[in-house]
């Protein structure tokens, strides 16, 4: 029974109330996505940190990689020596949180030898843009006879291979991108792991799989399906068997 000479609640008051308990509503939902973001940022930073100290370790040691890039019928680079390589991170704002939203490895191979490729001049515009698309630097002259007729294209290429990996989380599908251009081959290839598969183990066999001594970082998860960007360019599935 309530007091008669309390007053009762103004409207403000009631206000208040409701929205108070609205918040804490809102506040108890938002609570498990935001965990489940911050688990993903946290997952990428500790595979910032583990890329960043191997590639240190890579640059004293500048191992051999059991890999043969071919381009094509154009060209081979066969073992080339790892050189250098950096990784960086971009963030992102995502409901009221501060995100990692990639990370990416940056890293070089350098062959034994420049490459002189002496090609028909009809055929020199294919093979220039075989060579753009495969981040290949190059120069490209003509050869002419004692008449001044161009008889041949010359191409010379560094044989120095650019190649990355990054690591893009899609917070709201709650599942990691992971692209790798120019690692085993000049090629794109995406495959799409569950945040919880980021972890040591499948950062060692990335390293094993760039350095060619073992392929099993392509059978960690499945490649990225329609969903994935349009820059990706994913192997077949019978390409993917023969890796």
């Amino acid at each position: 029974m309530s007091d008669p000479a309390q007053p009762p609640p103004s409207l403000l008051d009631e206000l208040r109330a409701k929205s108070d308990v609205l918040r804490e509503r809102v506040s108890a939902s938002r609570k498990p996505v935001e965990e489940a973001l911050q688990d993903i940022d946290q997952r990428l930073w500790k595979a910032f940190r583990w890329l960043d100290e191997a590639l240190d370790h890579l640059e004293v040691i500048r191992p051999i990689v059991a890999r043969r890039f071919q381009l094509g019928n154009i060209l081979t680079i066969a073992q080339p020596r790892f050189d250098r390589g950096f990784v960086s991170f971009r963030k992102r704002s995502l409901a009221g949180l501060e995100l990692l939203d990639h990370i990416e490895m940056f890293y070089r191979l350098v062959g034994s030898e420049p490459i002189v490729l002496r090609v028909n001049p009809g055929g020199a515009t294919a093979i220039e843009e075989r060579l753009r698309a495969s981040t290949l630097q190059f120069q490209y002259q003509t050869e002419q006879d004692d008449k001044r007729v161009v008889r041949y294209g010359l191409f010379h290429v560094q044989p120095v291979i650019s190649a990355s990996v990054r690591l893009q989380p899609d917070y709201h599908r709650q599942v990691i991108d992971v692209t790798l251009r120019n690692v085993d081959r000049f090629e794109s290839v995406s495959l799409e792991f569950p945040p919880d598969k980021i972890s040591e183990p499948v950062l060692e066999n990335l390293v094993q799989f760039l350095l060619g001594e073992a392929n099993t970082f392509l059978h960690r998860a499945p490649l990225a399906g329609f969903h994935a960007r349009r820059d990706h360019q994913p192997l077949t599935e019978k390409a993917r068997q023969r890796a």
